[in-house]
Order: C-alpha cells, then structure tokens, then sequence
C-alpha cells in the first residue's frame, strides 16, 4: 500500500507528546468555532476535551475528534453526565482505542494514517532528514528567481487561496473546512494563521497556509499553479514554514492524511519532508441507551480497527 518508488523507508507509527493538542483539540479552534456561532462543550475533567455537537437529519450527534483517550470509559460516562444520555456520539481518536468496541461502539470507518513532522532547532539536521529527491526539488527552487513573502492570513472571503481550495475540494469530490472557519481561526488567533507565498515577478505561484496551535502546527491549505510545479515553488514554501515554525518555538507539524492511493504525489511530498506515520483511530459510534449491548457487533471489526 505505501509503495512510492523513492520514498524513504517508512518508519514505525509515533505517539504524540501529551504536551501536544492536535488542532480539533485547541483552545484556538475553540475560539474559531465561538466566533462562527457553533459553541463547543470542554470537559473540563477531561483536561478540556473538546466536544462539538452537530445535527444529521434533525439528530443532534456528538463528536469528539483527534482527541486522546486513555479512558475512553470515563469519557463516556461523562458525556452523559453533561445531560447527553440519549445522544449519538461520534468518537475519532487520536490512537487506535479497541477498548471502544468493547463497550458497545460500533466502528464506522478503519484508521487512516497521518504524517507528523518533527520540527528541529538544528536547521542543518532538518534538512538532512529530507528525502534525497525533495532535497533537490528544494535546491532547484532556491536557485530560481522566487520570492518567498510570510504574512497573516488575510480576512477577505475572496482570497485566491480560499478560492483554489474550494475548486480543488469541488474536483477531487471532497470536503474540508469551510472558507469562514478558516477565517475565523485567523481572526479569533492573531498570528497563528499563517501564509507563505511564492512569486515570479509579479505572479503569485503557490501558497500554503499553516495554523499554529500551542506549540503544534497544522498544514492547513496548499495549492500551487503549474508554473509553480515546475519551480518546485511548494518545496520552497515548506522549508520555509518550517524555518519559521523552529524560530516559533514549534515542536511539531501535523501535515494531514497521507493517502497513498488516491493522493500518492501528494504523499510522496508530505513524507519526503522527513516526517513518521501515526495511525488514527477510526471513526466510531456510541449511543448510551444500548451501552454494551453492540459490543458483539463491533468484535467483528475490532482487527481493522487496531484492536
């Protein structure tokens, strides 16, 4: 499944630090989902654990997203005792957590993979770790004419990268954040949305924009046009976030699912930045009334799900 021709060998999946939020955890997407009028429950016993509550067909659900969960019971427990007991809950972790079929949750979706980046002090150290190929994509970009500008996210719904971001989600028949989200993580977090551009004169060839979050980071938006491509623009853009990012005092850069199969170049760039693999969760469901009762249900998924 991860063959990619010259990638590098894959490495072992890695546990984050529990010092590290991912983004759906953050108090900054809190703060953006606030300001978007969509208030989100903290489990404050829970260290703030982040639960969003959304409607299906008229069906409030609540979910819980790339969060940690040594103690998925008491998790559970206490979303009842927010007054939640007859609601659905969607549960994603952020590690495989087979305990969950045991309780009675059923699996939705099997784990996806996400690639995370060490971001290093040692500049020379990091860019040792680039695969051999990336390596060179990023000296041929430093030797031609770009200049490379860093800046906040502008608030302006009409910006070029949100509008290449809603094409390509129309294209390839997928959905990520909506473009206020997005503009309301910069606007509620000053400074921690930020875009990278690559120019060639006048023309604006690639940009990527990196949410920070405490001391992570999240490769939130990219997009580059052909010329771009053929500068290797991406690569410049990349190496200069992590620059920037290492100067913050950044740890660690979560660059997304790493999808092999129908995003293989897209693949290739990400892991050829040095970054390892950390197997997610999966998705599943929980709903208090039946408690256990699906448990023998969910055993027969429980080896995709990790378990």
């Amino acid at each position: 499944m991860f063959d990619l021709g010259s990638t590098p060998a894959m490495p072992r999946p890695i546990q984050r630090s529990a010092s590290l939020r991912t983004l759906a955890q953050s108090p900054e997407f809190s703060r953006a989902l606030n300001l978007v009028g969509q208030t989100p429950l903290h489990l404050d016993r829970l260290q703030d654990m982040l639960v969003l509550r959304r409607k299906f067909w008229g069906v409030e659900v609540a979910m819980v997203n790339r969060a940690e969960l040594p103690k998925p019971l008491r998790l559970l427990e206490i979303i009842q005792e927010e007054g939640l007991r007859r609601t659905p809950v969607l549960l994603s972790p952020e590690h495989p957590v087979p305990e969950l079929g045991r309780l009675g949750a059923l699996p939705l979706m099997t784990p996806a993979s996400v690639g995370l980046l060490d971001i290093l002090a040692d500049r020379t150290a990091q860019r040792n770790r680039l695969a051999q190929k990336w390596r060179n994509r990023l000296s041929h970009a430093e030797a031609q004419a770009l200049r490379v500008t860093r800046q906040n996210m502008p608030i302006a719904p009409d910006h070029w990268i949100l509008r290449a971001d809603a094409a390509q989600q129309q294209k390839r028949r997928y959905r990520s954040w909506p473009a206020a989200l997005t503009l309301a993580y910069a606007q509620a977090n000053r400074g921690s949305a930020k875009l990278f551009e690559a120019h060639e004169g006048r023309e604006t060839v690639a940009g990527i924009l990196v949410l920070t979050h405490g001391e992570g980071a999240t490769y939130h938006i990219a997009h580059s046009t052909e010329r771009g491509r053929r500068l290797s623009a991406h690569n410049l853009l990349m190496w200069n976030a992590m620059d920037w990012l290492a100067s913050k005092g950044i740890r660690q850069l979560d660059l997304g699912v790493i999808n092999t199969e129908d995003a293989s170049g897209l693949a290739r760039f990400k892991l050829g930045t040095g970054a390892r693999l950390s197997q997610l969760g999966g998705t599943w469901l929980y709903w208090p009334p039946l408690g256990r009762r699906l448990a023998p249900l969910a055993a027969l998924d429980r080896r995709l799900m990790g378990g």
